[in-house]
This record gives structure tokens, sequence and C-alpha cells, in this order.
């Protein structure tokens, strides 16, 4: 049996602030999308320019519904969709199996091993990556965040499809021993969570909320965007980098911050593209006891609140 979804308060709790402090309200789309996207068993693909709040929607939902701990998959230039599936050490497995075969005089080599009651640790080799910890057959739904997919090659989105659709996947190295292991333990995206896997193959029970943001900064195949639903989230204005900043910093509201926040949505009214984030860094040294006084501040906003579409632009 598959044991509760695992939690982790602190993790939601440092992205979203304490819980009842400061969060806005979730606009009528959002609260839409979500439902349609659970609902429908599809995934939500998130857009919008930087710091917008793509990647904290995921941490929302599973605080809002009580789903625990979010699982993070991390894009970059090179991930496929076995990163996200699965890993299996077989290097390490080939240095455990001679150490085996050193100890009682056997040959690591000689095809003996297959037989061995060594077979019966391969799990411990094996290790689900947050898409395939998704797809644990869990009672309730698991909230997984694949985080800036513009970076994936194109191939990965169509590779994806096949696993969206059937909520299952097979791992081979547990397939090929299915008749003698029929069942094996391998080691979960959760930190000290295990799960058994029957005949090699995965399959879910309750299909996960998939959150995928994109910052549009490329186009994804249209098989793979007519699987998923869309939403665009615009920038955030002056009541809900409020409600972002009371969520973090209980303490040190008023005018003050009001006139931060007027600044800053001037500055990126003006042209050019500012993050959350930013202001966050500038309030973070704002109430800071040992922080910058307040001209010193004022002339470290023009480095701390310059424009990200400018980064490394000549």
């Amino acid at each position: 049996m598959t044991g509760p979804t695992p939690r982790d308060d602190a993790e939601i709790r440092r992205r979203l602030g304490a819980p009842g402090f400061g969060v806005h309200a979730s606009s009528s789309e959002e609260v839409d999308m979500v439902n349609a996207a659970l609902f429908l068993r599809r995934p939500l693909i998130v857009t919008g320019p930087p710091g917008v709040g793509k990647s904290s929607l995921a941490h929302r939902v599973s605080r809002e519904l009580g789903l625990g701990r979010v699982l993070r998959w991390t894009i970059t230039s090179k991930s496929v969709l076995k990163d996200g599936l699965y890993a299996y050490d077989a290097i390490g497995r080939v240095q455990e199996a001679s150490a085996r075969g050193a100890g009682d005089g056997r040959d690591a080599h000689d095809g003996s091993l297959s037989d061995d009651p060594a077979l019966h640790g391969l799990g411990d080799f094996i290790q689900l990556g947050p898409l395939g910890t998704a797809l644990v057959p869990h009672e309730i739904p698991r909230v997984l965040l694949i985080d800036e997919f513009d970076k994936a090659d194109t191939d990965l989105a169509n590779d994806m499809l096949e696993v969206f659709e059937d909520g299952e996947f097979r791992i081979p190295e547990l397939a090929r021993v299915r008749s003698r292991m029929p069942s094996v333990t391998v080691h979960t995206d959760d930190p000290d969570d295990t799960h058994e896997v029957l005949h090699g193959r995965m399959r879910c029970r309750a299909f996960p909320f998939v959150v995928i943001t994109s910052n549009g900064e490329r186009s994804l195949p249209p098989a793979f965007l007519r699987r998923c639903l869309t939403l665009e989230m615009p920038p955030p204005d002056a009541d809900r980098l409020a409600a972002m900043l009371a969520a973090q910093f209980a303490d040190g509201g008023g005018a003050e911050r009001s006139t931060m926040i007027r600044d800053f949505l001037s500055r990126a009214l003006a042209g050019g593209t500012l993050a959350a984030d930013q202001l966050m860094n500038a309030e973070y040294l704002r109430l800071s006891p040992n922080g910058p006084d307040a001209d010193s501040l004022n002339r470290l906003l023009h480095s701390l609140w310059h424009r990200l579409d400018e980064v490394g632009s000549a």
C-alpha cells in the first residue's frame, strides 16, 4: 500500500509566506483553469514574464487543497523524459555485484549473479524522478511543477505526450526481471520514501496536478499544446504586490511600503521587465536592522531594479 503524501510546509511557507497573512485572492480565471486541469486530467501551462508567480501557483494549490509536498522538475537544455521518470545507477549496481562476488569467491561477470539473492537489492539502485513520483498511485493527486520549460529541447514535449495521456510508464530494468521479481521496492523523489513497483510498471491512481511554467520565449509543438490547458498570468498590480510583501514580511507595512510599491510599478510601466523578487529584495534591505539607510537604499534601487531584458545585452 502507498502511504500518505509527504508534507513540506517549510518549503511552502518559504515560497508563500505564513498562512493567512497577506495572501491575495486568486483571480476567477486562475480558479477556473486550475479546476479544469484537475477535472480534465490535463497539465496546466502557465505563461507570463519572470517574477509574476508562475511557480508559486503550484504551491498555492497544494496549500489550499492540502495536496502535500510539491514535486519539482527544473528543466535544462539537456533534460530528457527519463530524467523526470527515474534514474538507474548501473555503475553502483555493478560495483556492489563485484563486491558480493568477491566476497563469496565468484566472478561478477560469470552470469551466476542472475540467480543470486543480490538481485533482490536491485531497487536500491533505482530512484524515481519528480514525474515518476507524481505517478505513484496515491489516493489524492500529487502536485508536480515542471519549471522553465522554455529551456527544453523540442523532443521533450513530444516525448511527454504518451506519459500524460496514459498516466503510466515502464521501467525496463525491472520489466526484464518481472518473472523472477514481480515486486521491487524503489526510492522516490520524496526524502526517505520508497514505493513498491509491480511488474516493472508504474500507473497513477489520481492524475497529478501538473504546472508547466513558460516565459513564452519559444513555441511549443501543437500536439503538446492541444493536450494541455494554458493560463497567462499578467504582471502583478499594487494590491497583489502588497499581499506578497505582507505574506513574507509580517511587519513593516504602511506608507513607506506603499511608496516603494508605487515606485516599483512606475519603473516597470516605464518599459522593460521587472520581477516581484526584485521588489522583495528591496523590502528585505529596507526592513533589515543592519541594512542601508534610506539614502543608500534609494541609490541601490537603480541596481536592484534593473530590467531583466537588459541583463547580458551589449
